[in-house]
C-alpha cells in the first residue's frame, strides 16, 4: 500500500520510558507469543520463544550479573546474532550496567584496542570466538569475569553462560529483587558503540535508555508490523540499525525476531519462519534483486514481467497484495509468500531497486539514520512513501538543512530525544558534532515541498570544483553501478595538472563473471574498452561538471566494512598517481 492519502495517518502507540519498560510490557501484553525463533542445530526447524520466557531470562541472567558485581560496570559483548546475545544486551542494561557490544569480524588486534579503550570489566562472547578472546585479553588488566555463551559448564577461565542463567533463576526464586528492583537513570549512558565508519577511527557513541527507547516509540508511529507476523534478523546486531530497528522494535510491537542462519541462507529463513518483514543494507536487496531478473530473462519470462510491472504501476495494483502474489507467484513463494515489507538502510540504495519491488507486490522503504542518533533520523512511512527519499522526519526529531546552496542542498541537522550524549572520552569530537542540541550529521540534502528528505552525500566525501560547484560521489557511484560490467566502484576527486582543476576519478571494479560470459576472454586492453565504454554511457546522462574523466581498474574487490559499505581510504581529493 502506497498512498498519499495515509500522510498524515500516524499509529497510536504506547510509550515506553525504557529498555525495561519495553520488555515487561511487551511480556504483559503478548504472553505466550513468539518473541524468537531460534534452531538449535544447524538447519533444523524454528524452535519459538515465548515473550513471557524471554522477560524471565532477562532477569535471571540479569539478577546473576549483578551478584557477579556488574552494576554500573562495562560489559563486552561480541558473538554472531542469536537469541543469547539479546538477553546479555537486556540483562545488562536493564540492570543499570553499560554493554559494549562489538563487531565479531574485527581483527584481533582492532578488538583488544577497543577493549583497552572501553575500559571494560567483563566480557560475553560466543564459543566460536574463544579462541580469539583468549587471546586478546591476555595483556589486558580488569577483564576479569569471562562469560561463554556457549560452554556447558565452566572452566578454570570462563563461566558458562547457561549456568549463570540457571542460578540467577535460583536467586530470583530465592527472593533476591536486586535486578528487577533496579532503578533506571534513563538519561546515563547504557550502552557503548563503536561506529564501524568509512572513514577514520572508530568513535565511541554514548547512548542512554532515553536514547535507544524513544527511537522505537516513535519509529513505531511511521511503520507498524502486522501481526502475527515478524522480521529475520539478517544484518549484525552490534550495527544499531539492526538493533533498534529490527530486534527492539519487533519486541515493542509484540512480533517475533527470527535469527537468520547467513547471507545464503536468507531465502530458505524466511519460508521456514513466515517472515513478513526484513531489514538490509542495499547489497541485500539489490542482490536479490539481480538475482530474480537474472532467472526471469533466463526463463523467457523477462518481458512479460516488464508488462505486468507496467501495469501494476500505472493501475497501482500494487496496493492489492493479494493479487500481486498471484501475478507473481514464482517470486512471491521464493521468498516464502508472506512478505509485507522491505526495508533499506545504512546507505544509499538505488531507487529503481524500490521501484522494483513495489511494482511486483513487495512494498519497500527506505530510511535514513546515524549511531549518534539512536540510529533514525527520517524513515518513510509504510503506507505513504518515496522511492527516491529517505522519508520524513521522525515524530519527536526536528530536522534542519544549514548553509544551503542554490538547489536547496546543506548539511543536515537534527535534534530531538535520541541524539547521543556524546563520544566517548573524546570531548572535541563531541565539541564538533553537538552544538546547541543539535547532531550536525555531515551529511548533505534536501527536503522537497511534502517534507520529505533526500540524502546527496557526505560533507568529508564532497568533491569541489574551482568554480565551486559540488559533486556528490555517491550520485555517480549510484549510476556507475548500474552498469551491468562494473560490480563496484569508488569515485573521488584529482587534480588536473594542466589547469590545477578538479577533475572526477573512477576506480572500478569489474564484473568479470558477466564480462566473460557475455563478451568472451578478454585481454586488459579489451576490459578498459567495456568500462570505458560503461563510463560514457553514464558520462552522457550528467552535466560536464559531473563527467568522470579519469579511471582506473581494480583486479579485486574493495575492503568494506560488515555493513557491506565500502571503506573509503582517502580523503573527498587525493594526489594524482601516476598509473
Amino acid at each position: 500500500m502506497n498512498s498519499k492519502k495515509y500522510k498524515d495517518v500516524l499509529y497510536r502507540m504506547r510509550y515506553i520510558n525504557d529498555l525495561r519498560d519495553m520488555v515487561q510490557s511487551s511480556a504483559e501484553i503478548y504472553g505466550e507469543d513468539p518473541a524468537f525463533l531460534v534452531k538449535d542445530v544447524p538447519r533444523g526447524d524454528y524452535r519459538p520463544i515465548s515473550y513471557v520466557q524471554f522477560k524471565e531470562d532477562i532477569d535471571a541472567l540479569g539478577t546473576k550479573l549483578m551478584e557477579l558485581g556488574l552494576k554500573d560496570k562495562k560489559v563486552a559483548l561480541i558473538g554472531e546474532n542469536s537469541y543469547k546475545w539479546v538477553v546479555s544486551y537486556l540483562a545488562m542494561v536493564n540492570g543499570t550496567g553499560i554493554i559494549v557490544p562489538l563487531d565479531k569480524e574485527l581483527t584481533g588486534l582492532e578488538i583488544h584496542n577497543l577493549l583497552d579503550r572501553a575500559k571494560v570489566d567483563a566480557i560475553i562472547f560466543s564459543g566460536k570466538l574463544a579462541g580469539k578472546v583468549s587471546e586478546v585479553i591476555a595483556d589486558i588488566d580488569g577483564i576479569d569475569i569471562r562469560i561463554n555463551m556457549d560452554a556447558a559448564e565452566d572452566s578454570q577461565e570462563t563461566l558458562s553462560w547457561n549456568k549463570l542463567l540457571q542460578e540467577g533463576r535460583a536467586s530470583l526464586e530465592a527472593g533476591n529483587h536486586t535486578f528487577i528492583d533496579a532503578i533506571i537513570d534513563r538519561e546515563a549512558m547504557c550502552t557503548l558503540l563503536f561506529t564501524s565508519g568509512t572513514t577514520g577511527l572508530s568513535k565511541g557513541v554514548m547512548l542512554s535508555h532515553k536514547n535507544i527507547s524513544a527511537n522505537v516509540y516513535n519509529m513505531s508511529k511511521y511503520v507498524k508490523i502486522r501481526r502475527p507476523g515478524g522480521g529475520l534478523s539478517v544484518l549484525p546486531m552490534h550495527h544499531t540499525y539492526e538493533l533498534t530497528c529490527h530486534v527492539f522494535t519487533a519486541i515493542y510491537q509484540g512480533v517475533f525476531v527470527a535469527i537468520c542462519e547467513g547471507l545464503r541462507y536468507i531465502q530458505p529463513n524466511l519460508k521456514e519462519s513466515r517472515a513478513t518483514v526484513m531489514l538490509g543494507v542495499p547489497i541485500v536487496f539489490e542482490t536479490m534483486h539481480k538475482k530474480v531478473w537474472k532467472q526471469a530473462e533466463a526463463s523467457g519470462a523477462a518481458k512479460k514481467m516488464k508488462r505486468m510491472m507496467n501495469l501494476a504501476r500505472k493501475t497501482k495494483l500494487y496496493n492489492n497484495q493479494e493479487a500481486m502474489r498471484k501475478i507473481f507467484s514464482k517470486i512471491h513463494s521464493s521468498l516464502g509468500n508472506n512478505i509485507s515489507l522491505f526495508i533499506a538502510g545504512g546507505a544509499a540504495i538505488n531507487p529503481d531497486v524500490i521501484r522494483d519491488y513495489e511494482a511486483l507486490g513487495i512494498p519497500m522503504i527506505q530510511g535514513y539514520g546515524m549511531t549518534e542518533n539512536a540510529p533514525i533520523i527520517a524513515v518513510n512511512r509504510d503506507y505513504y512513501s518515496k522511492a527516491d527519499s529517505v522519508g520524513k522526519p521522525m515524530p519527536g526529531t526536528e530536522v534542519r538543512i544549514v548553509d544551503q546552496d542554490e538547489n536547496g542542498v546543506g548539511e543536515i541537522i537534527c535534534r530531538g530525544p535520541s541524539v547521543m550524549i556524546g563520544y566517548y572520552d573524546n570531548p572535541e569530537a563531541t565539541a564538533e558534532v553537538l552544538k546547541d542540541g543539535w547532531l550536525y550529521t555531515g551529511d548533505y540534502g534536501r527536503m522537497d515541498e511534502d517534507g520529505f528528505l533526500y540524502i546527496c552525500g557526505r560533507k568529508k566525501t564532497v568533491i569541489v570544483t574551482k568554480n565551486g560547484k559540488n559533486i556528490f560521489p555517491e550520485e555517480i557511484e549510484l549510476l556507475l553501478a548500474e552498469q551491468p560490467y562494473i560490480e563496484e566502484v569508488l569515485v573521488y576527486g584529482t587534480i588536473d595538472k594542466r589547469d590545477g582543476d578538479v577533475v572526477v576519478k573512477a576506480e572500478v571494479y569489474p564484473n568479470y563473471d558477466v564480462i566473460k560470459n557475455e563478451l568472451g576472454e578478454l585481454t586488459e586492453e579489451g576490459i578498459l574498452d567495456v568500462i570505458k565504454n560503461s563510463i560514457e554511457e553514464v558520462n552522457d546522462k550528467m552535466s560536464v561538471y559531473k563527467r568522470v574523466k579519469r579511471f582506473k581498474i581494480r583486479e579485486t574487490e574493495f575492503e568494506k566494512t560488515t555493513t557491506r559499505k565500502i571503506k573509503r581510504m582517502g580523503g573527498a581529493i587525493r594526489e594524482e598517481e601516476e598509473d
